[in-house]
């Protein structure tokens, strides 16, 4: 089957004139927030092993990428995510080094199958930073300054919010049930979902009515301090008491720093866990159907290349940013003033035009360009659709 060529392929999108500067100043806005902090720029291969995606993010998360095959005949993939090549690159590149690491990037990355109908794009961009070596609450608070900083020079003080959990208290839980490797899963779908009625009904063949119970309401808290003290009535296993306490040690650093009002606790998100190690946030802004960044401590990811050690990151999707900046009118996205530069000889047009330049003016070369040809012009955008997302297959 011939597709039109003036459509493109669901998933895939223009940014044209003001919305593609904005795309670009938002991009510019957060690599001069990691450069700020000392973050090193990388910057990783499009196409990599397929493998190297499958030990970094897990089978599951790989699938969704577009695989094809090497002349070689080895499996190739277009990049879905950043941070399995940053921590290749870590452990062996960079394996000499003085810890910690500090990198950031701005990528495009690419998946064929969707996660959630909400998130999908077959290609986004990547913005984020990860800090390798080092772990600890020094480490992880590093990170959540570094995004919230993003978030405040972008103008959106006051319209995000960045939810705090620990995997371990899930991993903890999971442990205490004597879960195997499928149940453990499902527990994990139906906390995610939120679903309350479900989740007791799969406990009650692993604990008690009142176990049951207590667990189902711990997926449900979400709040701030006064969190604490109530899932410490529910949790009894020591694994998980430990990650509680290590994310109240966090939490009260939050609150010295003057940053609660950004910040929220939510034991029920537990998605990604098997990728996350510590410390996991999600990052959501209002006016955004779906998050626009995450990340957290992933320990055991390096492993996976020959060096074990501790590392944090997030990143955020630049695209979903671009957006909701965008709808709510903030930030550099009004069209500049241009000064029209014309003269019918194309010599003494280009002088005008250079002089205007050396002067830092913004200008727009026209050769007696009539209003009817400006109208045309403005026509054809509208007709290409430039800055609107196809809906076609």
């Amino acid at each position: 089957m011939i597709e039109p060529l003036s459509k493109i392929p669901t998933g895939m999108k223009y940014y044209f004139g003001a919305q593609a500067r904005l795309r670009r100043w938002v991009e510019d806005t957060a690599m001069e927030v990691f450069r700020g902090w000392s973050y090193e720029e990388i910057t990783t291969p499009s196409v990599d092993y397929y493998a190297l995606f499958e030990r970094g993010m897990g089978t599951t998360e790989a699938e969704r990428a577009f695989r094809f095959t090497d002349a070689d005949g080895r499996l190739l993939a277009l990049r879905p995510d950043v941070t399995s090549g940053v921590a290749r690159a870590a452990a062996t590149l960079f394996a000499e080094r003085t810890r910690p690491l500090r990198f950031c990037y701005a990528a495009a990355v690419f998946h064929q199958r969707s996660r959630s109908h909400a998130e999908w794009r077959r290609e986004t961009t990547q913005i984020g930073c990860e800090l390798i070596g080092t772990g600890g609450i020094v480490a992880d608070m590093e990170i959540l300054l570094i995004a919230a900083e993003v978030l405040r020079r972008l103008g959106l003080d006051g319209q995000y919010r960045i939810t705090l959990n620990n995997a371990e208290i899930f991993n903890g839980v999971a442990e205490k049930l004597n879960l195997d490797v499928s149940a453990r899963e499902q527990f994990r779908q139906l906390i995610d979902a939120r679903n309350a009625s479900e989740l007791e009904s799969f406990l009650a063949s692993y604990a008690s009515a009142k176990e049951s119970a207590a667990f189902a309401q711990l997926t449900r808290l979400a709040g701030k301090s006064e969190m604490f003290e109530r899932a410490r009535a529910v949790i009894s296993n020591q694994r998980s008491r430990r990650a509680l306490a290590q994310l109240e040690e966090l939490w009260r650093t939050v609150e010295a720093l003057g940053m609660a009002e950004h910040f929220e606790i939510d034991l029920g998100d537990v998605s990604e866990l098997d990728y996350y190690t510590g410390l996991i946030f999600r990052i959501y802004l209002r006016g955004a159907g779906a998050r626009v960044g995450s990340g957290g401590r992933y320990d055991g990811l390096t492993a996976n290349f020959g060096r074990d050690e501790p590392a944090i990151g997030f990143v955020f999707d630049l695209d979903a940013l671009t957006e909701v900046i965008w709808r709510k009118g903030n930030g550099a996205n009004a069209e500049g003033q241009a000064t029209p530069v014309f003269d019918q000889d194309p010599t003494a047009l280009f002088r005008k035009a250079l002089r205007a330049r050396e002067s830092g003016a913004q200008i727009v070369v026209e050769e007696m360009m009539t209003s009817s040809g400006h109208m045309a012009c403005e026509a054809e955008l509208k007709r290409l659709n430039f800055g609107e997302e196809s809906n076609e297959g």
